[in-house]
């Protein structure tokens, strides 16, 4: 590598973008030892990648540890990698192909439009509790409370027990940065047990008594040709709650941080709210949750000369894609008015995000109320960012109604 990329500093962490733009303007592959990855900065190769068949999420369905040539993962940690081996995002075809079916028919056009009201009724709820208390954290207060609802709700999981996922879910996700210390691992581990057994109680609840609920119809779907496991049930319910509000709640945050740094693009949002749509998009392109997706390379590729050869990994980095001047225009602007704007925050293929249509229906909902009810909202105190480049957000957002 000729340039200098550090993901654990604290200057990369608040503000990755001069790194990636060096990154584009230097080769579109860039080998990066300390995490034996091909790091790829430009949107025409993440794009293509996203999509190219001869990578994989996992290799396990193809080759063992041993002939892929990595070491498989210590024992200790296997609860966490059971949980997460079976869940559709490290899986693929033909597991893939089943499960994602199923999962699927809960977020059709259909099924997302009947979920507004609900949305927008917990949304309002949430912004005017905020709001008679004067403002305080975002984060704690609207951005994470409305997934995890909306999620739970779905799920079935009773109201009373919501208040255990998002600490489960925020141990889980801590595995999915880069090296991650054995502390985060043991956490992981805990909570994988911890939210397994959890799940599993609530499936035989669900057994005994069927609902309308996503669980009740993935258990329904067991008995047919689907066939899904009660591990791939169990994997699968935990996908949906970290996949379905870990991304969602740093949106949230990241966003208005960004707009309260762009007073100007606020200001005419707070003018015209009919923006929201086009702003929602162009948030998640200006500064993505989720910078930096992994492949396993499953048969040697070529990225603009350079062999990749199989057995590598490949850091496709959507930060990088999603402000890529040789796709859009003006790439550093925060141009909330943006309509050419086909980011990949939500990836591509067949792991493209099942609940992409649902984050857009919160991420509106959620927005639209805050710029109603709370018009001068601004923030109290600078905020700090968690550290890591896989998943990227803020530790709290602390403003003022």
């Amino acid at each position: 590598m000729h340039v200098s990329f550090d993901p654990w500093s604290p200057a990369f962490v608040a503000d990755p973008y001069p790194a990636y733009a060096a990154l584009r303007a230097t080769g579109r592959a860039h080998y990066f030892e300390p995490t034996r990855q091909w790091l790829i900065p430009h949107y025409s190769d993440v794009s293509g990648l996203l999509r190219d068949r001869r990578l994989g999420r996992t290799y396990l369905h193809r080759f063992s540890h041993d002939e892929f040539g990595v070491t498989a993962p210590p024992a200790a940690h296997e609860p966490f990698h059971t949980l997460n081996g079976h869940g559709i995002l490290d899986l693929e075809a033909p597991d893939h192909t089943r499960i994602r079916r199923l999962v699927a028919k809960a977020f059709t056009p259909r099924r997302v439009e009947a979920l507004v009201p609900t949305v927008e009724r917990l949304a309002a709820g949430l912004v005017d509790d905020f709001v008679e208390a004067g403002g305080g954290d975002l984060l704690s207060a609207v951005a994470e409370p409305l997934p995890v609802a909306v999620i739970a709700e779905m799920l079935g999981v009773p109201e009373a027990d919501r208040g255990l996922l998002r600490p489960w879910s925020a141990a889980i996700c801590g595995m999915f940065e880069l090296n991650p210390p054995e502390e985060t691992a043991r956490a992981a581990v805990q909570a994988s047990v911890e939210f397994s057994g959890y799940l599993r109680e609530l499936i035989g609840a669900r057994r005994a008594d069927p609902g309308t609920d996503l669980i009740s119809g993935l258990i329904a779907a067991h008995d047919d040709e689907d066939r899904l496991t009660e591990q791939e049930i169990i994997s699968t319910c935990v996908l949906l709650l970290n996949a379905g509000h870990e991304a969602t709640v740093n949106a949230t945050v990241n966003s208005w941080w960004m707009l309260f740094r762009h007073p100007e693009q606020l200001a005419s949002l707070r003018g015209d709210h009919g923006l929201l749509p086009t702003a929602v998009e162009e948030l998640l392109r200006y500064d993505t949750p989720v910078p930096m997706f992994a492949r396993w390379v499953l048969d040697d590729i070529e990225v603009d000369g350079t062999v990749i050869p199989r057995g590598s990994q490949v850091a496709l980095l959507f930060a990088s894609a999603n402000r890529d001047p040789e796709r859009f225009a003006d790439a550093e602007t925060l141009d909330l008015s943006r309509q050419d704007n086909p980011h990949i925050s939500f990836g591509a293929g067949i792991h493209y995000c099942l609940g992409a249509p649902l984050a857009r229906v919160e991420l509106n909902a959620s927005f639209g109320e805050l710029l109603r009810k709370a018009p001068g909202m601004r923030p109290a105190a600078e905020p700090e960012w968690n550290p890591g480049y896989v998943i990227r957000g803020l530790r709290e957002l602390l403003v003022e109604v």
